[in-house]
């Protein structure tokens, strides 16, 4: 079902349909937070909030994008309000025990070394400024196109690749460095460059 069916349903009083969208965003919602806070506790807050608020304006929602984008804006300010309120100017804790998996078949070998591919990338992406570590994780992780960036910040498609461009030149060269050209694969961490 879609979107926008399940929308309507629930705004003709099915509640499940809401429960359809929360489960259907719940994990982008946090991974998004959780990326821009470098927070779990922080992550966890702003999914519940986000929630909140789709379900209190949902019968505000115009369908003049589309709700993914919306939910991302929300999710985005959200973040921000607490990135500014707070301070923070950590991208991802390295110490965390709750570093996500690459995958579960691979071999134990494979999986370190991935999961140390890991750790300089949120090392490496903690010192880009913000404008570029925001679009990059945007566009890199949440495999958002540069039209619904721009519609989420507020900022040119121009300025959006631009910056993504800086941060990616920035990010695998860096990466380069660390495990040479031919074992730098930016796939295992996300979406391929474009």
């Amino acid at each position: 079902m879609s979107d926008e069916e399940l929308v309507k349903k629930f705004l003709n009083g099915e509640e499940s349909a809401f429960n359809q969208l929360a489960r259907k965003y719940q994990q982008k919602i946090y991974w998004h937070a959780r990326r821009l806070t470098g927070n779990h506790f922080d992550a966890d807050d702003i999914l519940q909030e986000v929630l909140m608020v789709m379900y209190s304006k949902l019968r505000d929602y115009k369908f003049e994008s589309s709700l993914y984008t919306w939910i991302f804006k929300i999710t985005y300010t959200r973040s921000l309000n607490l990135i500014n309120k707070n301070k923070l100017k950590k991208f991802f804790s390295i110490g965390d025990e709750e570093t996500p998996e690459i995958s579960g078949d691979e071999d134990v070998a494979r999986d370190v070394e991935n999961r140390e591919k890991l750790r300089l990338l949120d090392k490496i992406l903690k010192e880009l400024p913000v404008k570029q570590r925001e679009v990059f994780i945007m566009r890199h992780f949440d495999e958002l196109s540069y039209e619904e960036i721009s519609e989420i910040t507020g900022k040119s498609t121009g300025g959006l690749k631009a910056n993504y461009f800086h941060a990616l030149n920035k990010v695998t060269s860096l990466m380069e460095r660390e495990y040479g050209k031919k074992e730098t694969d930016l796939r295992i961490l996300g979406r391929q460059a474009g």
